[in-house]
């Protein structure tokens, strides 16, 4: 199997250069190409050329931007590899990453797409919230209903079915693709030794501010799919409609319970619990902004 990988950047010249060195000069098995989508008009250009000397086969497809799906959809065109490889350029891959997308691949022909783990760089407490918030994947291997594509793979054939990246989405665009895909017969497959390292936001506010989108995304996402899983009640006729809306508030405190699992020591759990029910309320107050938003793209 021929690998691709796509990365779309923007204004981050300095993490795509660590992204670069950790998926060429870390590698034990390089990809067959790398696509770079540049937001910035291609002023990645000099990062481009000098790793070049490095790996012959990098493209640079400079473009404006506008958001990360157009981005991607860019890319997808010009990716030639029987699985296409996406991540961020805010990510620095492990050294088995290529080889271990072939792998599971290949072991799962009936994924179509497949995802790992993904973790902090740092260990301080930010990038430990960070981690439980952003990323909440499980422990153990399975299958799965989305990954992130911070840390996805697809079989081109599988991409060739579902189709483009909705670009009306400003996030959430990967668990819109992922429906897709399993709506088109495909399985997800997740496997946590599959792992790449994440630059979290720097600031807590940053933090705050990342969730509080996911939460707007995560609600304009459902009302695309009224089939999707959800965790919120689309109308409320039934007992198991209003069971669910009272677990959506009461959610607030259960889910940081359920991630303290992975926090070690009593004083960490003490720390962080606060912490993760306030990214709770702030994804939650992110889906009621989301409702009364909703107009401006879907109806």
């Amino acid at each position: 199997m021929k690998v691709s990988v796509l990365i779309c950047t923007y204004k981050r010249e300095r993490l795509l250069e660590q992204c670069l060195y950790a998926l060429i000069k870390c590698s034990s098995e390089l990809p067959d190409e790398i696509i770079i989508v540049d937001g910035d008009e291609g002023k990645t250009a000099n990062i481009i050329t000098t790793w070049q000397k490095k790996f012959s086969n990098i493209k640079l497809i400079p473009t404006k931007n506008i958001n990360l799906s157009v981005s991607r959809n860019i890319g997808l065109v010009h990716c030639a590899g029987d699985i296409i490889a996406l991540t961020d350029d805010d990510v620095e891959v492990t050294g088995d990453w290529i080889k271990k997308i072939k792998q599971l691949h290949e072991e799962h022909p009936e994924a179509g797409a497949i995802g790992g783990r993904i973790i902090s760089v740092g260990d301080n407490l930010l990038g430990k919230v960070a981690d439980s918030v952003i990323f909440p994947f499980p422990d153990k291997a399975g299958y799965i209903r989305t990954v992130a594509t911070a840390n996805a793979s697809y079989k081109k054939e599988a991409i060739e079915k579902v189709g483009r990246f909705d670009e009306t989405l400003f996030r959430g665009e990967d668990v819109d693709y992922n429906w897709r895909v399993l709506q088109k017969g495909y399985k997800i497959y997740y496997d946590p030794q599959l792992i790449v390292k994440h630059h979290h936001r720097a600031s807590w506010r940053g933090l705050l501010r990342q969730v509080f989108m996911y939460g707007k995304a995560y609600y304009l996402v459902r009302c695309k799919w009224k089939d999707m899983y959800c965790v919120y009640p689309h109308r409320l006729a039934v007992l198991k409609d209003f069971l669910k809306l009272g677990y959506f508030f009461i959610g607030i405190f259960m889910e940081p319970a359920f991630q303290l699992k992975k926090i070690k020591g009593i004083f960490g759990k003490a720390i962080i619990y606060p912490l993760l029910v306030i990214m709770q309320v702030s994804w939650r107050y992110g889906i009621i902004r989301g409702y009364r938003w909703r107009g401006e793209i879907y109806d």
